[in-house]
């Protein structure tokens, strides 16, 4: 007999993707040549985690009497001061946001479900997303709904998401939605300007009706090929609605491990804001009480001195162009395959569709190649993390999906 209470008696105790992970290098070691495309880290041709230096002097530069000392619960202020800057600049947002320092992006993804959801009720994403968003809102007591996320020209699905938000606000009074871009994780895709502009006036008539949240996930946001002004696009969702960033340092900073993070809340109310720091802090406190010191200090530097950050963004250029040589290589394969996926213009993931995505990502492990395999509204796909995939190695990847997706199509 458990222990354990029901709803938790069988969970499984590892992530789908980390399991993924561990048989590939378990056939590694054993010899084989696989091409291990499953973990969201950006590697070297070698498969070496790519670092930037800069950060890593950051870092080591830090008192060790001051990174050992706790943080304060919300954060320290001038890494929470340089976030807004790094998301808004010196913006017109930028003086409408708090903010809290959070352990990776995941924290701000958690923190936003347990304020701006009520346990039982259901935050709103795309059908790919993810894997744990579904499980921050289970261990949080609430669910995911989904709608389309691509309409029939293969761009993003505008309709399909005011038309499923407008149903949740009937259902339960509320929405939080989640909107992931830019490069979208699974799909690798990024809303460009109109279907900004298409989202924010659907949170906006929506926030005429009842209380709706937009959070923008930036995990991979400092990877994208082009960089667009989203903030101006989504400032008319002010006008009714709240608007959340979950800012990701692990990505950004290639810090993984360091787990900093941030959630960013925007309202024009100086009381809402207020109401939203406090329960920012609360939330803190009663979850992870404060985050990793070291880290919030070395990129509040970093982000800080503009020397330091002209520094970073350099280091972080080698690493664009490196990931970028990989895109390229990756469209231009897959289109002479005729692979069909999302819009891919930058980012750590791309998705090949693909109707039975298990079996299919079977066959490709056993010619070797290591994929996820993810669901959608209808239909399934396949992440590539060519965040981890030499360029080298893409053909094959191409090779093996077309044979893998061909041959599950014909049983």
């Amino acid at each position: 007999m458990t222990p354990l209470i029901p709803s938790a008696s069988n969970r499984s105790g590892n992530d789908p993707i980390f399991a993924l992970n561990a048989e590939a290098k378990r056939r590694t070691t054993a010899g084989e040549t696989i091409v291990n495309a499953t973990l969201g880290a950006l590697v070297d041709d070698d498969g070496r985690l790519l670092l930037l230096p800069s950060v890593v002097e950051a870092l080591n530069e830090v008192p060790a009497a001051k990174a050992a000392a706790y943080a304060p619960i919300a954060g320290e202020p001038a890494f929470l001061r340089a976030v807004v800057g790094d998301v808004f600049g010196d913006g017109p947002l930028a003086a409408q946001t708090v903010a809290a320092a959070t352990p990776g992006g995941t924290g701000a993804l958690y923190l936003a479900i347990v304020d701006f959801l009520e346990p039982g009720q259901a935050l709103l994403t795309t059908d790919f997303y993810w894997g744990p968003y579904h499980t921050l809102a289970t261990q949080a007591g609430r669910s995911v709904e989904t709608f389309a996320m691509f309409g029939r020209g293969g761009g993003f699905d505008a309709a399909a998401m005011d038309g499923a938000l407008q149903q949740q606000i009937g259902r339960q009074g509320r929405a939080l939605i989640f909107l992931n871009s830019p490069c979208h994780n699974p799909t690798g895709y990024s809303l460009d300007d109109a279907e900004w502009r298409a989202v924010a006036e659907s949170v906006r008539r929506a926030g005429e009706r009842a209380p709706v949240t937009l959070l923008v996930d930036l995990a991979y946001a400092r990877f994208a090929a082009t960089e667009r002004d989203w903030p101006r696009h989504l400032a008319p969702v002010l006008d009714t609605a709240t608007l959340l960033v979950a800012w990701s340092g692990s990505k950004s900073f290639a810090q993984y491990g360091a787990r900093i993070g941030a959630l960013l809340g925007v309202h024009r109310d100086a009381d809402a804001r207020q109401r939203l720091a406090n329960a920012f802090a609360f939330g803190c406190r009663g979850t992870w009480s404060n985050c990793n010191h070291l880290g919030q200090l070395a990129l509040a530097t970093l982000l800080g001195e503009p020397a330091r950050r002209a520094r970073a963004d350099a280091d972080r250029a080698r690493l664009i162009a490196l990931l970028h040589e990989r895109v390229t290589v990756w469209n231009r394969e897959a289109a002479r395959a005729g692979l069909s996926y999302p819009r891919y213009e930058g980012g750590f993931f791309v998705t090949v569709f693909a109707d039975d995505a298990e079996a299919a990502a079977a066959r490709a492990r056993e010619e070797g190649v290591f994929v996820v395999p993810v669901r959608g509204e209808g239909r399934g796909a396949l992440r590539v993390a060519l965040c981890a995939t030499p360029a080298s190695a893409v053909p094959r990847v191409v090779a093996t999906l077309q044979r893998a997706i061909a041959a599950v199509s014909r049983s």
